[in-house]
């Protein structure tokens, strides 16, 4: 009976796995994330840190302590690759989303937001994350937004793409 399950179980995840990776508002849009990227990769600072255990557990944190976890360009494009690496993981079952240092997250660093210079590229920055979180709310765990202190702004949107808070 496991060996059935275990079974349906892959198989399902082989039917969304695919639908789940593809960016949700981008053809309504028209954005092309390739764009933005080129410029978050030049805004440094931080890093998204996963912790995967062998029970199934994973553990991600936004890790900014200076800018009260603000997520700086890199912690963006980070944020979206484990995002996308815990999409592949078939051994988990569980995700707990936490900030260094007693503080969840202020959202965006405000470096990034000053650096995005035209109302173009804020909205492609905007539907970039927004493309991140939904991914992360469709993730096929259990996710937990561990909030210590503040959780602000885009740190508090965070919060809303996790199953508890």
């Amino acid at each position: 009976m496991l060996r059935v399950y275990k079974c349906v179980l892959r198989s399902l995840r082989n039917r969304i796995l695919p639908q789940r990776s593809l960016s949700t508002y981008t053809s309504v849009y028209r954005v092309n994330e390739d764009d933005i990227k080129g410029k978050l990769e030049l805004l440094h600072g931080g890093s998204i840190d996963l912790q995967k255990d062998q029970n199934g557990i994973a553990t991600m944190i936004i890790n900014n302590p200076e800018r009260m976890n603000a997520f700086s360009g890199t912690m963006m494009l980070d944020f979206r690759d484990k995002v996308e690496e815990l999409e592949h993981w078939t051994d988990g079952k569980g995700l707990i989303l936490r900030g260094a240092n007693n503080t969840f997250c202020s959202g965006s660093d405000l470096r990034a937001v000053k650096a995005i210079s035209n109302p173009e590229d804020g909205l492609k920055m905007c539907m970039f994350m927004q493309n991140t979180l939904t991914r992360l709310l469709r993730l096929p765990l259990i996710s937990v937004a561990l909030v210590q202190g503040k959780a602000l702004g885009g740190g508090a949107e965070v919060t809303t793409a996790c199953d508890f808070r």
